[in-house]
């Protein structure tokens, strides 16, 4: 096995390694990064760095994440130079408000940020890199949106955002009162936020005053549509919650191609869960789908290329439980039986895996792989936190890092508001 495992895997230490993977990509449109926890520094910074490759030398057009579209849509337009000038990114950073409030709002993403809008300097406007969020959750921050700009552009349509929103009044913006109401009583919005989208979508031509106006106000009804219908379930005893979030972010990552025009390119930023193809794990057996089987499903698999990552042991930023203060907890060693050992044992050091997809490797055995979420505890992280996988099949590409270091977060006090050292992270 060592010596098939070998012919596939190149040592990484700087940006310059990454040349197998670019080759790799080639002329895909696009490329998913995942990462097996949301709180680990090196996840965040070789995504990073395979971005900008991405970016300067193949011309990718948008970065989108496993993030809410208003708060993300901030950011995209502080980078490309349209809004919030006089703020920093930082600041807008530190606006997030949903927990695990640190996915986004920390150091790494900050270097990132400000990259992106250096990049954009001076380019014309169709030609600078956006950045976007994939996700449902944001229900009434869409709404508030959706209502502060009607009033000013589109009267009608504001009249029926008012309706939505009187509506969604009665739960206080809890997603689980509304959950509880929808389960026990039948209550629902959901006439409303449709009869909000439908309007909109007949408006989008009122909205062009601006490049991206239709784009967002249209997309922040579609967030408030599947944000009602994922809370409206959550009571319920299946999976439909899981799919209905994938599948709501691939339908904006269409959405997003489409508005970029056909020559878009695309890099996602997600967790491994999401990214790495379901049905090389048990959630198919569990009639679940993720987004990056349905990019190689609707994109095709020349056009996809997923790229997992995973370490062996550290430190990560997480919670003991939802909502719970965050803190930087240990990663223990992974288990004797998982990729993530077998990496260690053979490397003791970083190394990208290059998969094709068109031959057998010795990695087409299912093992366990490790997979951290925001709520973790390492105590019982063996027997909780892996899933069996086919690597080379849910991945075209891996990237093992052997240890790892906590992601530095924006709030955490008290010394979140401090830069560290080794900022912009640079290799």
């Amino acid at each position: 096995m060592l010596q098939k495992i070998t012919e596939m895997t190149y040592p990484l230490a700087r940006p310059a390694d990454l040349d197998p993977l670019m080759e790799r990509i080639g002329n895909a449109r696009c490329v998913m990064l995942g990462e097996a926890s949301h709180g680990t520094h090196e996840y965040y910074t070789w995504r990073t760095a395979i971005t900008k490759r991405l970016i300067a030398e193949k011309g990718f057009s948008f970065i989108a994440v496993e993030g809410d579209w208003p708060d993300c849509y901030r950011l995209n337009r502080w980078i490309k130079g349209y809004d919030e000038q006089e703020k920093t990114s930082r600041q807008l950073l530190h606006e997030f408000k949903r927990w695990p409030t640190w996915m986004w709002a920390n150091w790494e993403v900050d270097a990132l940020l400000n990259w992106l809008k250096k990049h954009n300097t001076g380019l014309p406007a169709n030609q600078r890199t956006g950045f976007y969020g994939l996700d449902v959750y944001s229900l009434w921050e869409s709404m508030e949106v959706l209502l502060k700009y009607l009033y000013d552009n589109d009267p009608k349509a504001a009249d029926l955002a008012v309706q939505a929103l009187r509506c969604f009044e009665p739960f206080e913006e809890n997603p689980q009162q509304y959950a509880s109401a929808t389960y026990r009583h039948g209550t629902s919005c959901e006439a409303e936020v449709v009869k909000l989208l439908s309007e909109i979508r007949k408006k989008a031509p009122v909205y062009d005053h601006d490049p991206e106006a239709a784009l967002n106000t249209e997309q922040n009804a579609f967030v408030a549509v599947n944000a009602e219908a994922y809370y409206r379930k959550m009571m319920s005893f299946d999976d439909h919650t899981w799919n209905l979030r994938d599948a709501h972010m691939m339908e904006t990552l269409h959405k997003l191609l489409k508005f970029h025009g056909p020559d878009s390119k695309a890099v996602i930023w997600e967790h491994n869960t999401h990214i790495g193809d379901a049905r090389y794990t048990p959630m198919a057996r569990q009639g679940l789908f993720n987004i990056g089987q349905l990019a190689r499903k609707q994109l095709g698999m020349d056009d996809t290329v997923l790229i997992g990552f995973g370490s062996y042991q550290g430190s990560v930023i997480a919670g003991s439980a939802w909502g719970a203060p965050i803190e930087a907890m240990p990663v223990p060693p992974a288990r004797a039986d998982s990729v993530e050992a077998l990496f260690h044992q053979q490397y003791n050091a970083n190394r990208l895996l290059v998969f094709d997809q068109g031959r057998k490797n010795a990695l087409d055995e299912t093992m366990p792989h490790r997979a951290i979420g925001v709520v973790y505890d390492p105590a019982h992280e063996k027997s909780h936190n892996y899933v069996p996988t086919v690597l080379s099949r849910r991945y075209d590409a891996f990237i093992f890092i052997d240890q790892t270091n906590a992601l530095h977060p924006l709030h955490i006090k008290p010394d979140g508001h401090l830069v560290p050292e080794t900022y912009p992270f640079n290799f």
